[in-house]
């Protein structure tokens, strides 16, 4: 099938954007409308549930208007609202699915493979939902999550926590919570992610690292009244923390050289708070969205081995290229590790973590010593 070659696997195609998203919502059901392989490869990225059509060739010739029928109609008959999202071949084939449905609570996304990246996707799902501020405007939207991110839920979590520390409240969260609360978000948003930020209601900024976190809810507390005093002296005290792990550090080990691999803003952030603490020496950045995305694993081989950098933080795809290197995950896939905990890179939690993993990993078995 043609959506198997739509894949790439350092970064997932359109259509596993818009069932990323999508899946992050409870109250609407996903289905993928494709073949075997457009289910299975979102599906193991995500590990949510989600429906799929798994066409036939003989419906990709005749049709798979039957097919898609009769499965939204299964699940509709369970109530709730039903998500369909296209794949290649429906959409090369021209076949037109909104019509073949004709169903009010019933959603169609097209986002096919060749649609382009994974955020592209993730915004038609978005603008799909139109989400709006609602009436009840005075709460705060948090923006930019995404299931399929390892961290979703650590950054989800840390960031209704540190609202709630200012005294506010949220009203939405955009990928998560019910689905209908899509169309009441709050007048200001702060974003987990902003490269995925849906642009509802005002930003606030972002919650990637500490600097930006104190620089956000003193934003909040001119924009919503919020007292963001306890925020910020939270934050100095773990920027005091880190700095005090990391001297102790550096009183045994040179900086590391680190190599970064991962979409655009969680690279900035690592590199960032890299050189702030650690004084590192960045001899790779490659984001794998923007310009100059690097998402070639040969491309990535050659740099690694060009540079011999004592750390690398990207996917197990790095960590397979390479692993006699340390390693820290900041992007996904994360394939043979187990992650239960809600782990945040976002938020001040998701600092402490991240300069943790970092320091740990440069210990064993660490870069040369003075």
């Amino acid at each position: 099938m043609p959506e198997r070659l739509c894949a790439n696997p350092l970064w997932p195609c359109a259509m596993c954007g818009a069932v990323s998203c999508l899946s992050g919502f409870s109250g609407i059901d996903v289905v993928i409308h494709g073949s075997s392989g457009c289910y299975f490869y979102p599906a193991s990225l995500i590990q949510r549930p989600v429906h799929a059509t798994l066409i036939l060739e003989e419906e990709v010739i005749f049709g798979s208007e039957e097919r898609l029928c009769q499965v939204v109609g299964e699940i509709r008959s369970h109530g709730g609202r039903v998500a369909v999202v296209q794949t290649c071949v429906p959409s090369v084939t021209g076949e037109d699915i909104a019509a073949m449905l004709d169903d009010e609570v019933v959603i169609v996304v097209d986002s096919p493979g060749f649609a382009g990246g994974m955020e592209e996707g993730y915004r038609r799902a978005m603008a799909a939902l139109g989400p709006a501020v609602g009436e009840d405007a005075a709460g705060i939207t948090i923006d930019g999550l995404n299931p399929i991110d390892p961290f979703y839920r650590g950054n989800l979590i840390e960031a209704e926590r540190l609202i709630r520390t200012a005294g506010g409240r949220v009203t939405a969260a955009l990928a998560a919570g019910p689905v209908d609360r899509v169309r009441s978000c709050g007048r200001v948003a702060v974003s987990t992610n902003p490269g995925l930020s849906a642009g509802v209601g005002l930003s606030a900024g972002d919650l990637l690292g500490l600097g930006a976190t104190k620089t956000t809810f003193s934003r909040l507390a001119d924009l919503c009244g919020l007292d963001a005093d306890p925020v910020i002296c939270e934050a100095e005290e773990a920027e005091e923390q880190i700095d005090r792990a990391c001297d102790k550090f550096l009183a045994r080990f040179d900086p590391p050289a680190v190599a970064v691999f991962a979409e655009e803003s969680y690279a900035a952030f690592a590199a960032a708070a890299l050189k702030r603490f650690l004084d590192v020496e960045i001899v790779v950045s490659a984001p794998r969205t923007g310009e100059g995305a690097v998402t070639s694993l040969e491309a990535i081989r050659g740099l690694i081995t060009e540079t011999e950098p004592d750390l690398i933080l990207g996917s197990s795809y790095e960590q397979a290229l390479a692993p006699e290197i340390p390693s820290v995950g900041i992007t996904f896939p994360q394939r043979g590790r187990v992650r239960l905990h809600a782990r945040p890179l976002a938020g001040i939690e998701g600092s402490l973590a991240f300069i943790e993993d970092v320091l740990t990993a440069c210990r064993s078995p660490g870069p040369s010593g003075k």
